[in-house]
Parts: C-alpha cells; structure tokens; sequence
C-alpha cells in the first residue's frame, strides 16, 4: 500500500520561493564581484581593489548563502 506522504515535496511551496530569491542574491554577488579586467596586460588596473569587488560584493554573497539556509529552516504558519 502506497504511503499518502510518498507524493509530497520536501518543503512547502513557501520555502521554494525563498530559495529562489536566495539564489537571486548570491548571483548578485557574484555580478558585483565581476569585471575589472584591463585591455592591455602591461598595464595594472587598480579597480580590481574597488570597495564593490572586495568588500561588498563577498558580503552579498554570505548573506545569499545565510538567506539560503534560513529559506530551508523556515516552517510557514499553517493556514
């Protein structure tokens, strides 16, 4: 006899969402982390040391990963 709970997702539809927006930050992190880069490779480009790529763009992306795990715990109120 096939169990009632079998067809059920491991999380509720709430928690999917949070995920979502989760991974929407951690990508954002990682946008502001990219570019940079110089034309010509004789020449030092000194923003790669920007405040963006070295400072806030790693903060964004822990706080995506935190998100991320707090997307998982979250138990949504039953109706």
């Amino acid at each position: 006899m096939k169990d009632q709970n079998s067809n059920k997702f491991a999380l509720e539809p709430a928690n999917y969402k949070l995920l979502i927006i989760g991974i929407g930050i951690i990508v954002l992190g990682f946008i502001l982390m990219s570019g940079g880069g110089s034309e010509d490779p004789n020449v030092f480009d000194e923003s790669i040391f920007s405040f963006r790529r070295i400072t806030l763009a790693p903060v964004v992306v822990l706080f995506g990963f935190l998100f991320e795990i707090f997307a998982i715990m979250y138990k949504p109120k039953n109706k």
